[in-house]
């Protein structure tokens, strides 16, 4: 499960180098798309404008190159990106390809243009709609390397995840964002299944994110209704950590949560919804070089299961970052069907936490213990 996690988690971006095509495999098969969206965080809204979706079987094919298949919007598509959660999928369309391996996935955003409203935008919680800055490479799509196999006669169904708190970036004081695009890529096989449900109290329903996680990789988020009701799908059959992230609470961790085809998988109801006790927060800043870096906090609990407890923005200008970490201990429980969870606290793991840095390339760590101040961490990559 982390390997197919790992291989399809990508951050996408401009460009592409290499020639052409791998051949080809006798007969025909369909591939379909659609698009859905993890949480955000500090925004009303996140528009993208979706032009088309080009798949290559060569994985550094170039713009020009022979053997691309395409989906093309006409007209157009804008979508809210915020309005694609708890398993909402807006479709993007499929398209006749011939059956084998595609190891290159582009998607096609439109240019903002002049026009009144642009067509990739942001808009701040409690602020105006700004245009997105986009990849200088946008014109050629977002290269996303995956590994889709396409059977012939048969539908290969995928769903775009477009992370839209981890792919907006400010920069500095500016009033400005760039669009520094996160997806996954994930295959959706039957409605049937591939899901995990349950509630979070409404009291902390606004602050709140859900995700599934495989060895600290989270595979799928979304934020809650505001009922509590989460909806995590599509999701590959497999066992992860259920973990719910709230301001003003520790994190809470589910082990061991299946996901399966033909079932949902409930792990809490409106009556039993999760609710991890409050806690103060602690903050944690640092900066990153390059400021194109990444950063998230990692919790590992008593035992030695990690998961991703904190993920924070980098600043596209200054390259800086800041975490609010709880600094009570995280609660902890296993899955068990049809009951009632009832969390414990881990208190090995209070205050502990480990800052990891990626350039895209390689990683870096830094440990921090909440219980003394923490000076500022800086990651500086070669």
């Amino acid at each position: 499960m982390l390997a197919l996690a790992a291989g399809l988690l990508v951050a996408a971006c401009g460009g592409g180098a290499g020639s052409g095509g791998t051949g080809s495999e006798a007969g025909q098969g369909t591939l379909r798309f659609g698009l859905t969206d993890a949480p955000a965080c500090g925004y009303d809204a996140v528009h993208v404008t979706i032009e088309k979706l080009r798949v290559h079987r060569n994985a550094t094919a170039e713009d020009g190159d022979a053997g691309w298949s395409e989906i093309v919007l006409d007209p157009v598509r804008r979508v809210d990106l915020l309005d694609l959660r708890n398993g909402v999928i807006v479709e993007l369309g499929e398209m006749p390809v011939t059956a084998g391996t595609y190891s290159q996935l582009r998607l096609v955003l439109a240019d903002n243009g002049s026009g009144p409203v642009p067509a990739n935008s942001v808009t701040p919680t409690g602020g105006v709609e700004t245009a997105l800055t986009t990849p200088s490479a946008q014109q050629s799509g977002l290269k996303m390397n995956v590994n889709l196999e396409v059977k012939a006669g048969e539908v290969a169904d995928f769903v775009l995840d477009f992370d839209a708190c981890k792919s907006v970036v400010r920069r500095g004081n500016s009033g400005k964002y760039n669009l520094k695009p996160v997806i996954t890529v994930i295959p959706r096989v039957t409605e049937a299944g591939h899901r995990v449900v349950g509630w979070v109290d409404p009291s902390i329903a606004a602050v709140a994110s859900v995700s599934v996680q495989a060895s600290g990789v989270p595979v799928k988020a979304t934020a809650p209704a505001l009922d509590g009701r989460f909806d995590l799908y599509p999701v590959p059959e497999g066992r992860y950590d259920l973990v719910v992230s709230a301001t003003g609470r520790v994190n809470a961790v589910m082990t061991g949560v299946p996901v399966v085809a033909t079932n949902y998988t409930y792990v809490s109801r409106s009556f039993s919804a999760i609710l991890p006790p409050a806690s103060a927060a602690s903050a944690v800043t640092g900066t990153i070089t390059p400021v194109t870096g990444t950063v998230r906090a990692l919790q590992t609990l008593t035992g030695g299961r990690v998961f991703e407890a904190a993920w924070a923005p980098v600043d596209g200008l200054t390259g800086s970052f800041v975490f609010n970490l709880p600094t009570g201990a995280p609660v902890t429980t296993a899955y068990v069907p049809d009951v009632a969870p009832v969390f414990a606290a881990d208190f090995g793991a209070q205050g502990l936490y480990t800052l990891e840095a990626s350039d895209g390339v390689t990683l870096q760590w830094q440990d921090i213990d909440l219980s003394a101040p923490v000076a500022p961490v800086v990651f500086l990559f070669p």
